[in-house]
Formats: C-alpha cells, structure tokens, sequence
C-alpha cells in the first residue's frame, strides 16, 4: 500500500544543496542512523547492507547505523562493529558502493553501557555507575533481564575513549567521510551525561562540569584522531528512553554545548527537535555551526509525506540539515518522492529491529528501480 501527499514548493530549501564541512550535499535530507540489527553474528556488514544504504545514496547525506568502537559496548545481537578488521572491511564494502550511486556517509559510533548483556557481547557491561537498566532487553537468548553493569574505573575511561578515536579513524579508513558521536538516547555518553545513571562523585560525575566531562573527552580524543570536519555529535535532551532522567537539563546542555563548540565538530545533531518547543531554540542560538533536526512525527505526519513538512518548518526555525529515519527506510528514493509528491510506501513495523535478511530491508520498491 502506498500513501500520497502533497507536491511541495520548487523552492523548497529541502531541496537545495548545502555545505557540511569540506562536503557539498545536494539536499537536506539527511538518512538518520538506524539501527537494524542486519550484520552478521561477528558485527561485520555484509552484500544486504551494502544493497541497502546504496539504495538509499540520493540522500544529502547517509549517517549510517549505530556502530560499536568496541566488543563490551555492543548493545543488541547482529548490531555491526568497527573494532575489528573484518568490520572494517565489511564496512568499506558498504561506503564503495554508496559512493558508487553517488552519495556519502558519516558512520554513528555507539558504546551501550548499561545496554548490554554477557550473552550478547560475551561482557559485563560498563557503566558510569553500577546502576542497571530498569527493564528487559534483547539479547542473543532472547528477552531477559537487564545485568547490573560494572562501574567504570578511570583505566576503563581512558581505555574507552581511546577505543572511540581508534574506531574513528578505522571509520575514515573505511570510507566514510566522517563519524557521529551518539552521546543520545541512554547510550553510555548519555548515562554520563544523566544524574540517576551517573552516581559518580569523582571527576567524572557529581556536578554538571563532571558529568559532561566524558562527553567531552570522547568528542576531543575523536576529533584529534580524525580532524574536526569529520566529526559530528548526536544529543537527545529531554529523552527518557532507556531510563534517562534530566532534571537540570537546562544547566546541563548550554554547558555541553559550550564546551563541544569550542572543539569545533562539523555538525550538531538534534533528536526530537521541534520547532514548537523553547528547547529547541535555546539549542539553536547556544550552537554555533551546522544543526540537524531530526524531529519526532506523529503517526499522521509520517504517513502524509515522512515528515517533510515538518523538515521544511525546522529549516525555518534555524535548521540547516533535517535527518529523518523511517521515510527512508520505507521509501529507498525518498528525496525523489518527497520533490514530486509521489506516494509514499507503507512501513511495515514488524521488519524494523531484531529481524535478519532482506525482508522489508531492502524490498521497498523505487519509482524507478535502483542500479544496485
């Protein structure tokens, strides 16, 4: 079944080229990181993800799934890596052939912390503190109960961000043409980053000076490895997923902000953002550079044109670039059907996460199909 929307303006900013960092993207549409759970057992991508990104290559830009920069930090089963040399490998198989259709990529790094379990990355899990996750997760024996993590010792954050820089610079390598930082979504740069998951009362934790500190130091010890134009970062302020509490996020954010800026990464990105919210502005006038908003739609939203509309708002509202994620997926020729109005595929949900193979992965239809 599809879903038709209306033709948008020709001279929707959507559609014009933009600059991020040395890159020219050709729209501003960016394909948000989403996770997928399509590698192999041994993190490494293989032809299915190859097939599926490059299908996707007319976005501005492609920020390609939530990958581990190590083995402690993999969330879920079948979640890629970039630790090992056959990840890399499978990764470049990947960035070849969406530089083959003509796009570009940036890689999301992501370190679980508390999201973790023995049974899937063969770890304990790591954390700012010993503080478990307050509900079941997937792992490669099924739902189970959370493990409670081991609080990190300072070997473990220094070890950690070095991991950070070492899988940076394994991303370029690869082909990307640079890496996001998820400091976002429970995440471990998040549980640092949040008061009742970081119960430290060293250096890195306590006040908000001390709880943004990691953040910090993973964003610079990356940005050193890889240069500055090639890094971007991923915050969710206000996000309570995965059992994230802010109560000073007010305080917290313009002082990550601040500190962040002066490392000068290529790009903010900005999940749930809304226009409609004060959040958003204040986040907009405390970041000086390039911002991607990736808003929350409503399931009206998103079947009437993936959220476009929305995206055409933001760019309004300060925006530079807008990253959307299930527009995408359903639809591999997005930008193409967002220009002309054309219908819009139906997502099917129950292929989105903790499936394998290609089944509503990389059998949407195209207007026309893709030479991939």
């Amino acid at each position: 079944m599809t879903q038709t929307r209306q033709t948008f303006a020709a001279g929707s900013r959507l559609f014009s080229p933009a600059r991020l960092g040395r890159l020219d993207l050709p729209n501003r549409l960016v394909m948000a990181p989403l996770t997928r759970n399509r590698a192999g057992a041994d993190g490494v991508p293989g032809e299915l993800m190859a097939t599926h990104y490059a299908q996707r290559a007319t976005a501005g830009l492609i920020i390609a799934e939530a990958t581990t920069p190590n083995a402690v930090g993999q969330t879920y089963p079948h979640i890629p890596g970039i630790h090992t040399a056959a990840q890399a490998a499978g990764w470049q198989r990947v960035t070849r052939a969406v530089r083959d259709a003509g796009g570009r990529m940036f890689l999301q790094l992501q370190h679980g912390g508390r999201i973790g379990h023995p049974d899937t990355s063969g770890h304990v899990p790591l954390a700012p503190s010993a503080v478990p996750l307050p509900e079941p997760l997937h792992t490669s024996a099924g739902l189970q109960d959370p493990v409670t993590p081991r609080a990190m010792t300072e070997e473990d954050i220094r070890s950690t961000i070095a991991d950070f820089a070492h899988a940076a610079r394994n991303a370029v390598a690869a082909g990307f043409e640079g890496v996001e930082v998820h400091a976002a979504n429970g995440l471990l740069l998040h549980q640092f980053l949040a008061p009742n998951t970081n119960l430290r009362t060293d250096a890195w934790g306590g006040s908000v000076e001390g709880r943004i500190r990691f953040a910090v130091e993973v964003v610079r010890a990356v940005a050193e490895a890889v240069g500055p134009e090639r890094v971007g970062v991923r915050i969710s302020p206000g996000v309570e997923v995965n059992g994230i509490v802010e109560p000073d996020l007010e305080e917290l954010y313009p002082a990550l902000l601040a500190a962040l800026a002066e490392l000068e990464p290529v790009y903010l990105h900005v999940e749930y953002a809304d226009q409609e919210r004060p959040g958003f502005a204040m986040l907009r006038r405390a970041w000086p550079g390039t911002l991607i908003a990736n808003p929350k739609l409503s399931r009206e939203e998103a079947a009437a044109d993936g959220g476009a509309a929305r995206g055409e708002r933001l760019l309004a509202e300060g925006a530079d670039l807008v990253a959307l994620g299930r527009a995408f997926i359903a639809n591999p020729d997005f930008v193409e059907r967002a220009r002309t109005g054309a219908p819009l595929n139906e997502l099917r949900p129950e292929f989105l996460m903790h499936v394998h193979g290609a089944e509503g992965y990389n059998d949407y239809p195209a207007l026309v199909p893709a030479l991939v």
